[in-house]
């Protein structure tokens, strides 16, 4: 979607994103924030055509394609959009300026792999020598995909406290 596009998709939860390979640390922060968001970096390299697999695969699974090429979000038409700004915070900003993301952290993806979180066992967390040793008041989810541990320590409210201080309400 180009940003005088007279038809945004629809906002929300729901919202799924695909982006390009210029966007990994967008895409990861969209994870964070929970929305459903794929990458190129997940395909393999050297494919000429991947401008088109994008376009197709924005199409096919309804996401919403973010991409720094100028000619691929023209090419995307309303199913694009062109992020303008390098840091990620002025990109997440575009896109809730644009109705298409809220300033949210529910930390319930992966930020590798996109994989939906579930709560971790206690042998996950044991068995994780990354874990904090004082496993008091923390919550601890797993990915199924990567096999990797998360919980609600100082990187999740880091990032929480940088999306609040950082990103206007809409």
């Amino acid at each position: 979607m180009l940003p005088d596009s007279p038809h945004p998709p629809p906002p929300g939860p729901g919202t799924r994103f695909i982006a390009d390979r210029m966007l990994g640390t967008l895409t990861r922060y969209l994870r964070f924030m929970g929305y459903d968001t794929t990458s190129a970096n997940g395909l393999a390299e050297g494919n000429s055509k991947e401008d088109t697999l994008l376009l197709d695969i924005a199409m096919q699974e309804h996401r919403i394609l973010l991409t720094r090429d100028a000619e691929l979000a023209r090419r995307g038409k309303e199913h694009a959009v062109l992020i303008g700004p390098e840091e990620v915070m002025d990109q997440v900003q575009q896109l809730i300026d644009a109705g298409l993301a809220e300033r949210r952290i529910t930390m319930s993806r992966c930020s590798l792999c996109n994989t939906l979180l579930r709560e971790a066992r206690d042998r996950e967390v044991s068995g994780a020598d990354y874990a904090p040793r004082d496993r008091t008041g923390f919550v601890f989810s797993w990915c199924e995909h990567c096999r990797k541990l998360y919980w609600n320590g100082s990187h999740g409210r880091n990032i929480g406290e940088r999306i609040d201080r950082e990103l206007r309400e809409r």
